[in-house]
């Protein structure tokens, strides 16, 4: 039961083959079994769930179907704030924070019926490393292999069966690394299709907000939920919201496909680029057009830690300098952009939007793009803990993730096989704005034909 897709579970509460309380007690139940060794949620809500389901399941009687999703278990990042239940964001000054109001996207979920199992912990401030008072959640697949971050315990959470879908953040790699070292999907959608509203910024103009799930059609059904306009942040889209889900048929007959060889393989572990010529090979059987290109990530990849310091010193302005001794690792990325001049933000919005440009030119040609979710097969986990690779190193890391944060491009990540250390690789779809249903329906049809569909042996 555990293992099965949210629609899928979510068909079988509707048509009274089981109900939401015996699902959600199901998880809470594996929730206590296994999490005190996943470290994966930060707050479990038993009796809040409890009852969220308990009224699912009399109005699914009575016939008032909200979602597909109605009635079905899933937790959130603890970014993302609860009314009524702490929320952390993952940082020592907030332990103890309890907000009045939730989150748009939480509201949204909710309403559709979803029900909140609880909290799911993140790096501090949805950063690179965990705060050192938070336990690190541990990898389902292999302990001593990283997580992913930021939204670390949504990806081992929803990998390890503990939820059926979890929500996610995305500034620099934060919804696809997690997805992609523990074998689920990850959803980034175009930057202004999901409301921020109620979520602490780390970078303004680079955060994003999106589904972490266990199939495409998933995280699908997500986005349907949390997609559209909110008046409560101003930078969301006035765009329709198309019918994800109904819009899937596989086909990708003619759809074009984008690949930069040198990108994809230049000093990139070898079995990440097997990886791509196998799922891009299985795109061209099924009819895609396959064409090679040329992109200029280089700049915006060693550009962001600009952007992003710079806009986390003003998201941190009003407690960094009270509470600078009760911040973690976060407080060396605000230092840094406390100490650059105006001048190198500007420099850096000059890339950001001539890549933009670049990148739109190129997709006047393409439908998508393909390259992997990650520059390396896996990471040891004491490895990614270390401080001293908070600045450095982090161009390579963000390689395949950064530049569509700096371009608000959606992406989806898709598990794809078992690396060596058996922890699965990944493939990343890139498409063009507001065209995630292209990206979906393609997500689709190479899960499909080859994509990674096991669990942990858990």
């Amino acid at each position: 039961m555990h293992y099965d897709s949210a629609l899928s579970i979510g068909r079988r509460i509707q048509s009274g083959e089981t109900s939401s309380l015996a699902v959600t007690d199901h998880l809470l139940d594996r929730i206590g079994e296994l999490d005190s060794e996943l470290k994966s949620f930060v707050t479990v809500c038993a009796d809040q769930a409890r009852e969220a389901a308990i009224n699912a399941d009399q109005e699914i009687e009575a016939g008032k179907l909200r979602s597909p999703l109605h009635g079905v278990p899933i937790a959130v990042k603890d970014l993302l704030d609860t009314a009524g239940i702490t929320t952390t964001y993952g940082m020592k000054i907030h332990e103890n924070q309890v907000p009045l109001k939730n989150a748009s996207v939480v509201d949204r979920l909710l309403q559709a019926g979803a029900v909140l199992l609880g909290k799911l912990k993140l790096t501090e401030g949805a950063y690179a490393q965990h705060h050192p008072s938070v336990e690190v959640p541990i990898n389902p697949w292999n302990s001593d292999c990283w997580t992913g971050v930021s939204s670390s315990g949504s990806g081992v959470a929803t990998a390890a069966g503990l939820c059926y879908a979890s929500i996610g953040t995305d500034t620099g790699g934060s919804i696809r690394f997690p997805s992609a070292s523990n074998g689920i999907v990850g959803l980034k959608p175009t930057w202004s299709r999901v409301s921020r509203a109620g979520v602490l910024p780390l970078a303004y103009t680079l955060d994003h907000i999106g589904p972490m799930t266990r199939s495409v059609r998933d995280a699908a059904a997500m986005l349907q939920i949390i997609a559209g306009r909110d008046d409560d942040d101003p930078t969301s889209s006035y765009r329709q919201v198309p019918d994800y889900v109904d819009a899937i048929d596989e086909n990708i007959t003619g759809v074009r496909i984008g690949v930069d060889w040198s990108y994809v393989s230049d000093g990139i572990d070898p079995v990440l680029v097997s990886a791509i010529r196998e799922a891009v090979n299985l795109l061209a059987e099924r009819g895609a057009t396959i064409i090679e290109v040329t992109l200029p990530y280089e700049s915006v990849a060693n550009g962001w830690p600009v952007t992003c310091a710079v806009e986390a010193a003003r998201a941190h302005s009003e407690t960094y300098s009270k509470h600078k001794d009760e911040y973690g690792p976060i407080g060396e990325l605000i230092e840094l952009g406390l100490s650059l001049p105006a001048s190198a933000y500007l420099e850096q919005e000059i890339v950001r939007r001539s890549f933009k440009s670049e990148l739109n030119h190129i997709f006047e040609q393409l439908d998508l793009l393909i390259c992997p979710s990650m520059s390396f097969a896996s990471l040891e986990r004491e490895r990614s803990e270390r401080t001293n690779v908070l600045i450095q190193d982090l161009s390579q890391r963000l390689r395949f993730t950064a530049p569509f944060d700096f371009s608000g491009s959606p992406t989806l990540s898709i598990p794809w096989s078992i690396g060596p250390q058996g922890v699965p690789l990944s493939v990343q779809l890139v498409g063009r704005d507001f065209e995630e249903s292209t990206l979906i329906n393609a997500g689709c049809a190479l899960e499909r034909a080859g994509g990674h569909v096991n669990h942990p042996a858990l």
